[in-house]
């Protein structure tokens, strides 16, 4: 018993780790012995103990699978980064780089001068940069177009983004002053026409990327703000937030405004997140006239929000890609999956339920499901899918599905499903064709697994009961 408690752990985490912990379990066991303490010093006890101890020793941010459906899952990490961008990050970092030196011209160097370069050749834009997200990308623009001054912006575009910041404080830690124009649901061009003043120095616009507005609504077209904003001499930015190039680039897009529609309408300044639609690294990009980039550059919070060499590096590598939007939407793992056919996600369904409903206690069948985009979005947009949804009957050791789901949370990888009318789903278009063996793995060690090891059996649910899988509030631009 005791040596099959800790074979994963001699697997997973190597001989010296686990003869540690058992070392460290027997020293606790003989001191509270020697003190009148009662603590089982018999082996499975101490090895049940031992594995416990090397769990807890796990690091916090560790691979899981997400078989969630929900492909930009904030929790989860976002984008997966495509394995040349993930190459080309270890490249760097494993050495010294070129960071900011010239070779060339033995000086020193700009470091965003490679992404910059792709950035104007998939947007049109006469100059770009990047920081490290784009509420940075946010600030940094208010900042250098219009500290101390008004910007003008819509009342329904004053969103919030992640972790509760608001728009209203992202001008207020900028310094600018925050011009409310029109209301909730309208807002037409004279609305931002008497808004205008001599303190004004720009109009934004802002994507409403993490919610859906519908019904008696009204909003301006960017081309008409940026006529109106460069007839008075003042700054046009667009903030799209999910970071869509062009078209095709990714190849699913929705409705989501575009960098390159942007640029065509002539704003100043482009604002998006790398690690959403396209793909990449966190990071924020801004691309827009040499002026407006020009100001940016020179604003001393750059240095503060400048990107590290890996994420750089990664970034250039996922650009490098999408110049192609064929090969990206085979290399870039999300645009993968946000084009994979249904066809293909039936087949692998198919075939994982078969071999799941060949364990003992478990009951497995491919269901119609729909994905989500997710990560502040595309929001209400969904995508057909295919997931394999396991119950009711469940191993005797976890009965419920939130429990099973628990379970399979906190095996080795930890497989992240959810739990939807009491079935654990697991949507394959968020799981890599390759990781279909692996899950088949997890939830056999899963079966297996008996209570008298001693693992806590989440019976309730507990905080995980429900839905906890499916992003309950998608942001969009931290």
């Amino acid at each position: 018993m005791s040596e099959a408690t800790l074979a994963d752990c001699l697997r997973e985490r190597g001989r010296r780790a686990v003869l540690e912990s058992v070392r460290v379990e027997l020293e606790l066991a003989r001191s509270a012995f020697q003190q009148g303490q009662s603590q089982a010093l018999d082996p499975p006890s101490i090895a049940v103990r031992a594995r416990a101890r090397l769990e807890a020793a796990r690091p916090s941010l560790r691979p899981v699978i997400n078989a969630t459906g929900v492909l930009l899952h904030t929790g989860l990490g976002r984008s997966p980064l495509a394995a040349e961008a993930v190459a080309r990050a270890a490249e760097i970092a494993r050495g010294y780089s070129s960071l900011e030196y010239n070779l060339d011209e033995n000086t020193r160097g700009k470091r965003t001068q490679g992404v910059a370069r792709l950035i104007r050749l998939l947007t049109g834009a006469e100059a770009a940069t990047a920081v490290n997200n784009n509420a940075a990308a946010t600030v940094l623009a208010l900042r250098a177009l219009a500290a101390g001054r008004e910007v003008v912006v819509s009342r329904g575009q004053l969103v919030e983004i992640g972790g509760g910041f608001r728009l209203p404080e992202i001008f207020e830690v900028a310094g600018v002053t925050l011009r409310e124009v029109g209301t909730t649901n309208k807002t037409r061009i004279a609305d931002y026409q008497r808004a205008l003043n001599p303190a004004t120095a720009a109009i934004l616009r802002v994507h409403r990327a993490n919610f859906a507005m519908v019904g008696f609504t009204e909003d301006v077209a960017l081309a008409d703000l940026v006529q109106l904003a460069h007839d008075h001499g003042l700054w046009a930015i667009d903030d799209i937030g999910s970071g869509v190039l062009g078209p095709g680039r990714p190849p699913w897009q929705g409705d989501e405004p575009t960098a390159r529609q942007a640029i065509l309408d002539q704003a100043d300044l482009v604002l998006f997140s790398g690690d959403k639609l396209l793909g990449g690294p966190q990071c924020g990009v801004l691309a827009g006239t040499s002026r407006a980039i020009q100001l940016v550059e020179s604003d001393p919070m750059m240095r503060a929000m400048r990107l590290d060499k890996m994420t750089l590096a990664a970034l250039e590598a996922t650009l490098e890609l999408a110049l192609d939007a064929e090969l990206a939407a085979r290399r870039i793992p999300l645009w993968a999956m946000l084009s994979t056919p249904v066809e293909e996600l039936e087949r692998r369904a198919q075939a994982l339920a078969g071999k799941l409903n060949a364990l003992p206690g478990l009951a497995a069948r491919v269901v119609v499901e729909q994905s989500q985009i997710g990560g502040g979005s595309a929001p209400g947009r969904s995508i057909e899918t295919r997931a394999v949804a396991l119950g009711p009957l469940f191993p005797p050791a976890y009965p419920a599905p939130a429990a099973f789901s628990g379970a399979l949370r906190r095996a080795e990888p930890p497989l992240v499903a959810r739990v939807h009318q009491d079935q654990v789903l697991l949507d394959l278009r968020t799981v890599s064709p390759e990781l279909d063996e692996r899950i088949l793995d997890v939830i056999q060690g899963v079966c297996h697994h008996q209570s008298s090891e001693g693992r806590a059996v989440d019976r309730d649910g507990g905080p995980n009961s429900g839905r906890p899988d499916r992003e309950p509030s998608p942001v969009s631009s931290s």
